[in-house]
């Protein structure tokens, strides 16, 4: 029984969508390849890292940081090769200079702004003094609560 819930754990898990053709000789430029890939967006797929797509584009980009380990690049340089080829929207978690500062900030902008306007509003309500029912107004409460 143990035995078959392992494997159905082992069954569960994610599978990878490297090729061992893809797999790099070297260890140690096998797992930064990997830990590379695991930060970069299939352009494909949403929201799926190119280790886990079997979409072309992303065997096509695993290739990719792998030749570019291989040629002699830094992690940050095999980045940055592939984020000016293929943009900024290839990273799983895009960088918080330049004009991202915008999208990064306007969240919680919008959540303080919306915060102070509720607050305002309560305010100016708890202050602002009930005003005694007209008689028109009364006449018509009266008719309501009969019916």
């Amino acid at each position: 029984m143990r035995l078959a819930l392992g494997l159905c754990a082992l069954l569960a898990t994610p599978a990878l969508a490297v090729q061992p053709d893809e797999v790099l000789a070297d260890p140690a430029l096998e797992a930064r390849a990997r830990a590379l890939s695991q930060n970069l967006r299939c352009l494909v797929c949403r929201n799926e890292n190119i280790d886990d797509s079997n979409a072309d584009l992303a065997r096509d980009l695993r290739l990719l940081v792998r030749e570019r380990l291989v040629a002699g690049d830094t992690d940050a340089e095999a980045l940055d090769f592939i984020v000016e080829r293929y943009g900024e929207y290839v990273l799983l978690t895009p960088t918080t200079g330049g004009s991202n500062i915008i999208l990064w900030l306007a969240g919680p902008a919008l959540l303080l702004g919306g915060a102070g306007l509720a607050l305002a509003t309560l305010r100016r309500r708890k202050s602002a003094p009930d005003a005694p029912l007209t008689p028109d107004e009364q006449a018509r409460l009266a008719e309501i609560l009969r019916d």
